[in-house]
């Protein structure tokens, strides 16, 4: 059947299929493409979206466009790199920006803008989300701009006469609030009539796992998570549970009594065709002494593979019956670098080399692949699962071994650390904010992306008055906070997160510490990660909050001592998210809880939108 629709070109952009998935959820059938495809490929095409990128458009090394794509007599929309690849296509210029822009900005219109289809039915100034280091500077013959914000002149521009449009900022993330009008405007534009729906997508991945399975077996990693347990109901529902078998695999890196709720959640959602395996050891052994976050995330996930063959083993089943299934989301796969131009943020354990050799040779199953996480648990609810299940904020595979950060002793490099102290001291904070804060850096490291770009950087402390017993005096606003948050990033460049102190244990000196993933300190983690759950649950936050991190530092008065950070975020896709603003109240509560804990040391919390961070710190 050959339907209607609206091609992505993707560019390499951490959110090519998000702008897919956007057209999608509204009803309008959307396809990614690479950019170098053949006019050939374009018929019956009703529009192209050029998708936002890593490169530079005046980089040696950018993604193979065929420019003749912008022949074509049907309208174009190209967004960040899009945007200015069309820009320079046509004869414009862009350049490195004065001013990066990163997270929120206000867009205002023009008057040319009232002309601007995509604005139909949108009231300004609009929030619009941007991330981008490159602007156009110089609009080619023919273009208008219809929308600025402070910083990027041209943040929205067009030529009627030719159909084609260009947004600076990201449409297909939800921080821009107008974002779905946008694209629905643009459809409208394009002649499109719905013709998309969840019941398509459900029979479509119905009908390839079918394709993909074959008359062979499958075997799933379940976590316990929405991704693998909704993929562990898809299994079920397209080939039957005789010829599904779930393993959980206890790695060690589970949350407090984790394995044994998962065991009983599954046992009462009526599925009983799952195993468990304790393999904590194997996994404790698979890290030991690691500290490169990436080479940490390899071990685990080379190690699952390890201990699935085992268990294929002592089972006695023939390899040559089965394949195996995960419950992979594509974000894991795009942060992995994925895709023909992606830059890898951070390597999932379903992306390891051992994972992708089982791809190539097709003995992988992954029906969620294509999938964000809203669509995952809007897929669960329609196979009629449990909304404790679908609903339960997402644990990774490789657990709370990449929220325990580890050191190996060694020393810092003091210069970096002094330069990254002497900028923030310059940036008067205390008059922003109008409050007295004082301005300090963790000494370890945490992964980010900034621009479709992995950043390993240090992360900035906000100081506040605290009392006699340590604890804070008074919480500054969460808006101010979060602007101060993004200001920061935006100005310091080798900062890509931001902290708050909230707890400092009276008469102590925290220092980095030597300090492993090893079982005294996950136990740590689970106990502290536990008070927070309790009180989230206990409260009515839990359902407010996407994914909550607890975050173990090597770095307190002892070896033996640690300080945590709090890392609550709100998200519906996982490719943006903005820190969660908890009640000061509930807070203040639950920081108390964790400073009862004789080896915790300090207390943060994570103030940082995703980006320039990403949800957890490795």
């Amino acid at each position: 059947m050959i339907r209607d629709k609206i091609i992505v070109l993707d560019f390499g952009s951490q959110y090519a299929h998000l702008i897919a998935k956007r057209l999608r959820l509204q009803g309008y059938y959307s396809e990614i493409a690479l950019p170098s495809e053949p006019l050939s490929s374009f018929t019956g095409v009703k529009g192209i979206i050029l998708s936002g990128g890593p490169s530079s458009v005046y980089d040696d090394t950018v993604p193979e466009f065929n420019s003749q794509i912008l022949s074509l007599d049907i309208p174009i929309l190209g967004l960040c790199y899009g945007h200015q690849l069309m820009a320079k296509e046509y004869g414009g210029s862009v350049e490195r920006a004065e001013v990066g822009e990163f997270g929120f900005a206000q867009l205002s219109k023009t008057a040319a803008g009232d002309s601007c289809p995509l604005f139909t039915g949108i009231e300004f100034p609009a929030q619009v989300w941007m991330s981008h280091q490159d602007a156009v500077t110089h609009l080619a013959a023919g273009f208008e701009t219809v929308g600025s914000t402070k910083d990027c002149i041209y943040a929205a521009v067009q030529n009627l006469s030719c159909r084609r449009f260009g947004l600076q900022f990201h449409a297909e993330v939800k921080d821009t609030l107008c974002g779905d009008q946008l694209f629905r405007n643009f459809a409208l534009y394009c002649g499109m009539e719905k013709n998309w729906d969840q019941d398509t997508v459900l029979d479509l991945i119905l009908d390839s796992i079918r394709r993909d399975a074959r008359d062979k077996k499958v075997l799933l990693f379940l976590s316990g998570g929405v991704d693998s347990t909704v993929a562990f109901a898809l299994l079920n529902r397209a080939l039957g549970q005789e010829r599904v078998l779930g393993l959980h695999i206890d790695n060690g890196f589970m949350r407090k009594n984790e394995s044994a709720q998962i065991t009983e959640r599954y046992r009462l959602a009526g599925f009983t065709n799952f195993i468990v395996e304790d393999a904590s050891e194997s996994f404790l052994k698979a890290i030991y002494h690691e500290t490169d976050p990436q080479k940490k995330r390899m071990a685990v996930g080379e190690n699952f593979i390890t201990v699935r063959n085992e268990v294929i083993a002592k089972l006695h089943l023939n390899e040559d019956d089965w394949l195996l299934a995960q419950g992979t989301l594509y974000p894991d796969i795009i942060e992995s670098g994925g895709t023909k131009n992606s830059h890898t943020i951070k390597t999932h354990h379903n992306r390891v080399d051992g994972i992708q050799k089982l791809i190539a040779k097709g003995l992988i199953i992954e029906p969620l692949k294509d999938l964000y996480k809203d669509e995952v648990r809007l897929i669960g609810r329609k196979l009629g699962l449990d909304r404790k299940l679908v609903m339960r904020h997402p644990f990774p595979g490789p657990g709370l071994s990449i929220n325990v950060l580890c050191h190996d002793g060694e020393t810092i490099d003091e210069t970096e650390l002094n330069s990254v102290c002497k900028e923030l001291s310059l940036l008067s904070l205390s008059e922003r904010m109008g409050c007295t804060v004082s301005t300090d850096v963790l000494p370890v490291k945490s992964v980010g992306v900034q621009g479709d770009f992995r950043t390993y950087r240090f992360p900035a402390v906000l100081k506040f008055s605290l009392d006699e017993q340590g604890f804070l005096c008074h919480y500054p606003s969460w808006n101010i906070l979060e602007q101060t948050s993004s200001f920061i990033t935006n100005t310091v460049s080798d900062v890509n997160r931001i902290v708050v102190h909230l707890f400092a244990r009276p008469g102590v000196q925290s220092v980095l510490q030597e300090g492993y993933c090893d079982k005294k300190r996950l136990d740590q983690t689970r106990e502290v990660d536990a008070i927070m759950l309790n009180v989230l649950h206990a409260s009515g936050w839990y359902d407010k909050i996407f994914q909550h991190l607890t975050i173990n530092l090597p770095f307190a008065s002892c070896a033996d001592h640690c300080c945590i950070v709090l890392r609550p975020v709100v998200s519906e896709d996982v490719m943006t998210a903005r820190f969660a603003h908890i009640d000061c109240d509930l807070l203040d509560k639950i920081i108390r809880d964790i400073a009862a804990l004789p080896y915790v040391d300090g207390v943060y919390y994570d103030i940082t939108n995703k980006p320039p961070a990403t949800f957890g710190w490795e």
